[in-house]
């Protein structure tokens, strides 16, 4: 019997980290064979450590999914912790992959890559032909450097070394093990925190930011762990068909997109809120729109399962598990 290669997650108490270690059990990977480690076990910004790490554990393949992530308030006011940290996560762990002989590593970045005004919906060709969005620059530069990482060293090492580097580009996420935070949390999570604790002291209304005009696409996070694991185990024969040339990433969507004024209201009755919605037209509104064409990975035999009125059912249910017991205000207790 082939033993199982040791798979590291790097990230797998995120949100995107656990859904695809619970994708990777649920298809019958060993759990003796997954190799993961918290922020304080190990620090991905500490090169030494993570070289150290990667000597003395020797996985065979890499889901490189940790990142510093937040939603448009948190990259306002953190950019130089956006754009440092995730430039030394993906540096660190990539080089020290390649230097402990990983031959198959998957680097997880963001639709932010693509130009604020790329034409609809975004192509994988899209990357780096206009500026990009200012209020989450400095996360997508380093997204991008990842990227280049990525194809950097299967142009130098692919033939002599075997190096087979692949990105996935998902859509904005949301689902189980998300984070609420009211400041530095994505739409979704935000909103559900905001119209769950509304609803709980009886508010008479919900003021959102911006106009509520942009368009997002939004994807389930256990489909997004599928597509990585789908695309991990591609054989690069059939992966490199699909792909152009030296293009190390390909885009994971759900193919559709709304208003975050529909988003909200569809947020408000998931929860059960009666009351307004307003939307603050002073606070920035983002990119106006933001759909991936995810053609590449459709013909590769992956497509989303989980449609958007089942995914933020389920999403509810995991604030109201997890979150919402520690954190609703006195008075709504």
């Amino acid at each position: 019997m082939n033993t199982p290669d040791s798979i590291y997650v790097a990230g797998h108490r995120g949100m995107v980290g656990s859904a695809i270690v619970r994708r990777l059990l649920a298809t019958g990977h060993p759990a003796s064979r997954l190799l993961t480690r918290t922020h304080a076990e190990l620090n991905l910004t500490d090169q030494a450590a993570v070289r150290a790490f990667f000597a003395r554990t020797q996985p065979k393949q890499v889901y490189l999914a940790a990142a510093k992530v937040g939603g448009i308030h948190a990259n306002n006011v953190f950019p130089a912790d956006f754009i440092y940290q995730n430039l030394m996560i993906a540096a660190n762990v990539i080089e020290a992959a390649f230097c402990n002989g990983v031959q198959k590593l998957l680097f997880l970045g963001s639709s932010c890559i693509y130009p604020r005004l790329a034409p609809q919906p975004m192509g994988e060709q899209a990357l780096l032909t206009g500026p990009l969005e200012p209020t989450n620059e400095p996360y997508a530069v380093a997204k991008i450097a990842g990227i280049k990482l990525c194809e950097s060293y299967n142009r130098q090492f692919g033939a002599s070394h075997g190096v087979d580097y692949r990105c996935v580009m998902p859509t904005n996420l949301y689902g189980p093990g998300d984070n609420y935070h009211p400041d530095n949390s994505h739409v979704i999570p935000a909103l559900i925190r905001r119209f769950h604790e509304a609803k709980a002291l009886d508010a008479p209304e919900v003021a959102i930011w911006g106009s509520g005009a942009p368009l997002r696409e939004f994807l389930y996070v256990d489909d997004m762990a599928a597509a990585c694991v789908h695309v991990m185990n591609l054989p690069k024969a059939r992966y490199e068909q699909h792909t152009q040339p030296m293009l190390s990433h390909i885009n994971v969507g759900s193919g559709s997109d709304l208003s975050i004024a529909e988003l909200a209201h569809r947020i408000a009755r998931v929860v059960g809120f009666k009351g307004r919605i307003g939307f603050d037209a002073s606070k920035p509104d983002g990119a106006p729109r933001k759909l991936m064409d995810s053609g590449r990975l459709h013909s590769l035999g992956w497509r989303a399962q989980v449609d958007l009125p089942q995914g933020l059912a389920l999403t509810y249910q995991d604030f109201l598990q997890t979150t919402a017991p520690r954190h609703l205000p006195i008075a709504a207790l």
